[in-house]
């Protein structure tokens, strides 16, 4: 396709995503200086906020800035794509954005609106995030047209498993890491392997400079920083605490685990591996999504985060060579695998989840565990469900067989999604059989 056909269609999505806007999005009440009606202000089964609360709008800053920068420099290592990991990232998360509130608020519109607060923006963010992890492992595969082609794709299987994963079976994942880094890069490997069968490569795609090196560690400090406000950002109450709490442990013992293997050594015979230390050192951050807001406690974070360390600096690059799969930006070390670990932890941690650990505060991380008896303590929560009867309340051992199946409905949204997409990018219309048109540097 060419660049002026490739500009027509943008301007032609930026239309069509105005008009969208204008007919079905809205603001909330507390946008216009009004109350209205609870319903109306149910967003992810919370209530929207009635002010902006400086904390909170710290916190959706920082997750932006996670998204646009620390995701934008992480990939400037490699070096045929310094300019093309960040010009195509903000092309891919101004349009995002966008069509990501569309998506995701389809799945709650009252009366025929989408009501946008805040935490609209911050799951519009979540969705961003997935997509930019995607483009990672389709690196000198796509032309800019497949891009946003693959990015419009994948938020629409993101919103719906985000949507049968929270409102259906009712999980806790806080940190996204099932939602998120396990669907994103299983999504975007599923594509790679689709469209690299007609894509022989002419040079390695990972061949690094110093110089892209150094910037690419920007990204990994914005990351490293900002991880606990992306892991904690969704939370309330006391599980935010723990939230940062935790994350903020688990990242510095990966971090710990990282540095010690590759300083060592102990892999490739290389004495400093610097693509191991730009994802590995932030498994932990990965690894502790789920169960960030749940009382595992300091030293259990340390060692979920050591194993994540652990298993992404060696484990990972060693399966990668196995089944040949082709990944120049990490993703399966950084957000694959690690969110594998923090998935079946989340499982374990929701079967040890009690009453006596949490107080009334276990129904908010978990809704559908609804008390037999409900006392004023647990109305007092606004945990805004109250939709289930306590004779259907599950049990522990219950909730983690859904945030099992949760895992399984992940994977398959991101497979079959993948495979879906992959498929429709080899299509003779959007297929580019000239490689100076792919995405890169030199292009």
């Amino acid at each position: 396709m060419e660049n002026g056909s490739f500009a027509l269609c943008i301007l032609f999505l930026e239309l069509a995503l105005c008009w969208a806007y204008a007919m079905f999005v809205d603001y909330t009440g507390e946008s216009i200086g009004i109350v209205v009606d609870n319903d109306l202000d149910r967003v992810r089964g919370t209530h929207a906020r009635k002010h902006l609360s400086s904390i909170y709008y710290y916190m959706f800053q920082d997750v932006h800035l996670t998204v646009v920068i620390g995701f934008g420099f992480l990939a400037t290592f490699l070096k045929r794509y310094g300019y093309s990991s960040i010009v195509p990232n903000l092309l891919v998360v101004a349009i995002t954005l966008q069509w990501a509130t569309l998506c995701q608020g389809f799945f709650q519109m009252q009366r025929g609106k989408i009501h946008v607060s805040i935490t609209n923006l911050v799951h519009a963010d979540f969705a961003t995030l997935a997509v930019l992890i995607s483009f990672g492992t389709i690196l000198d595969l796509t032309t800019p047209i497949q891009l946003i082609i693959m990015a419009l794709c994948e938020v629409v299987c993101f919103a719906t498993n985000e949507y049968i994963s929270l409102d259906i079976l009712q999980i806790s994942d806080v940190g996204v890491s099932m939602l998120v880094h396990v669907f994103a890069a299983y999504f975007g490997l599923t594509v790679s392997c689709v469209l690299r069968n007609n894509r022989p490569e002419r040079e390695s795609v990972s061949i690094t400079l110093p110089t892209s090196d150094l910037f690419a560690v920007i990204g990994t400090m914005f990351l490293w920083l900002f991880w606990p406000t992306l892991n904690a950002s969704l939370a309330q109450g006391d599980a935010q605490h723990r939230a940062v709490i935790n994350t903020y442990y688990s990242l510095a013992a990966s971090s710990v685990v990282t540095l010690a293997i590759c300083l060592s050594s102990l892999l490739d015979k290389k004495p400093f591996i610097m693509v191991h230390i730009q994802n590995s050192a932030l498994a932990g951050g990965v690894a502790i999504g789920t169960v960030a807001d749940m009382m595992i406690y300091p030293f259990g974070a340390i060692i979920v985060g050591s194993f994540a360390g652990l298993v992404s600096v060696i484990g990972v690059p060693e399966m990668n060579r196995k089944f040949g799969i082709r990944d120049p930006n990490g993703v399966h070390n950084l957000h694959g695998l690690p969110g594998l670990i923090s998935a079946l932890v989340g499982a374990i941690a929701a079967v040890f989840a009690t009453e006596k650990n949490y107080n009334y505060t276990l129904y908010r991380l978990f809704p559908a565990r609804t008390p037999m008896v409900k006392t004023p303590d647990y109305w007092n929560l606004e945990h805004h469900v109250g939709n289930v009867s306590p004779g259907l309340a599950r049990s522990a051992l219950s909730q983690g067989a859904y945030q099992i199946a949760a895992l399984g409905t992940t994977l398959a949204f991101a497979v079959f999604g993948g495979l879906f997409t992959g498929l429709v990018l080899r299509l003779p219309l959007f297929k580019q059989k000239r490689r100076d048109n792919f995405i890169n540097d030199e292009a």
